[in-house]
């Protein structure tokens, strides 16, 4: 693969910054289109595929900050010359072809491929069809920005698959491929891994718990999980399970509180039996799967627990290990839940919303791998390069 310098890379950034701002209108126009033929009862769906002024405002800023990075490519990690005079250089290096496979979302057809290319990948990307319109004029926007540099436009392409030529492609591809990253639900990626024939990194499922210790401070916790569960329903960062410690002081008091408010905020609760003897009102559970499933609604479930060790076991048995939080005042408590919950990240006194690239200091991202593999977490500009090692050597043989 050809390695493209910062300065060429950066060119091609600035043309897509101002290849978009130029079409704002054309960009809405085709977003409508979408829009107007997609069911608007699936809300988190629809809210993931709408594009305003805001969100091209957010498309260009990613790309100011993905340009204004240091190029990831090339980078030492070590140099070591050993005692036979054989000097070992270990460098970054781009991945090569990286897939990504994304339902909605018309925004991240402009993160993923600004990352994958300023880390000098590139990059096929299969939207879904309820996308399409908008998607297809990105990618125009893109391979303007690459051919008014000289480069080609097989950077950057869009896939017009259908589900089964999806299927085939990833069974047997026309071209090389070196990483595929699905972000979507639970079908979308076990469709992946059933059928990919090169690495996946996984990405996308929520499913995220916060646990409410005996000694939290209450205002605290109600003003996170009020966050973490409306803020954004269908980021997968947002809430859907609260384990509130059986001996919290005042607990029924407290969890008829924090109904009322959940209540008024039109959020539908499903609570276990034993918060049921409060919130008798509320449905109970009726099968454990849902303590697997990730809402992606104005839906959460409130169960009750016996102490850190208990809420630490349930997160780690049902979360998608994507983000858990402790809201606690004992900071040995918060350490020790961090420590043991496996997750990509883990709050004390926070909110999961913050489990996003631009919230975590790392800009624009191309997803949030819960993939230990090689990275966990936003997947920013750093995290999209390999390495490579570089022998020098001056008629060395090994003995």
């Amino acid at each position: 693969m050809e390695l493209l310098s910062s300065k060429i890379k950066n060119n091609v950034l600035q043309s897509m910054i101002d290849i978009i701002d130029r079409e704002r209108k054309h960009i809405l126009i085709e977003n409508q289109k979408d829009l107007s033929a997609f069911d608007k009862d699936d809300k988190a769906l629809y809210d993931r595929l709408v594009v305003n002024e805001s969100k091209i405002d957010d498309m260009i800023r990613a790309i100011k900050e993905v340009k204004s990075q240091n190029d990831p490519v090339g980078q030492e990690i070590s140099d070591l010359t050993l005692d036979s005079g054989l000097q070992i250089t270990n460098k970054t290096a781009p991945f090569g072809t990286i897939m990504i496979i994304y339902e909605s979302r018309p925004d991240v057809t402009i993160e993923a491929a600004v990352l994958a290319f300023k880390a000098n990948n590139k990059i096929l990307l299969k939207g879904g069809k309820e996308a399409k319109n908008s998607n297809i004029i990105l990618e125009k926007c893109w391979h303007e920005a690459l051919e008014t540099n000289g480069l080609s436009k097989d950077w950057i392409k869009l896939l017009h698959f259908n589900r089964d030529e999806t299927q085939a492609f990833l069974k047997n591809p026309t071209e090389k491929l070196d990483l595929i990253v699905p972000r979507g639900g639970e079908r979308l990626i076990k469709f992946v891994k059933d059928n990919a024939n090169c690495a996946v990194l996984i990405s996308g499922r929520g499913n995220n718990f916060l646990y409410v210790a005996e000694n939290a401070d209450w205002l605290k916790a109600v003003k996170v999980i009020i966050n973490a569960k409306t803020d954004k329903i269908s980021g997968c960062n947002a809430l859907d399970k609260v384990l509130i410690d059986k001996n919290l002081p005042n607990l029924a008091i407290k969890l008829r509180e924090l109904h009322s408010i959940l209540s008024k905020l039109k959020v539908e609760i499903v609570v276990d039996e034993k918060v049921s003897e409060t919130l008798s009102e509320e449905k109970i559970i009726d099968n454990e799967a849902i303590w697997y499933e990730e809402f992606l609604a104005m839906k959460l479930l409130i169960a009750q627990v016996d102490g850190a060790d208990e809420a630490i076991e349930m997160v780690n048995t049902y979360s998608g290990g994507h983000s858990a939080s402790i809201i606690t005042e004992d900071k040995e408590l918060a350490k020790k839940f961090m420590e043991r919950v496996d997750s990509a990240a883990v709050y004390h006194n926070a909110s999961t919303r913050f489990t996003d690239g631009g919230q975590m200091g790392v800009g624009a991202e191309l997803a949030i791998s819960t993939d230990k593999l090689h990275h966990r977490g936003p997947l920013g500009l750093k995290q999209l390069v390999t390495n490579k090692y570089y022998v020098f050597g001056d008629g060395h043989v090994r003995v």
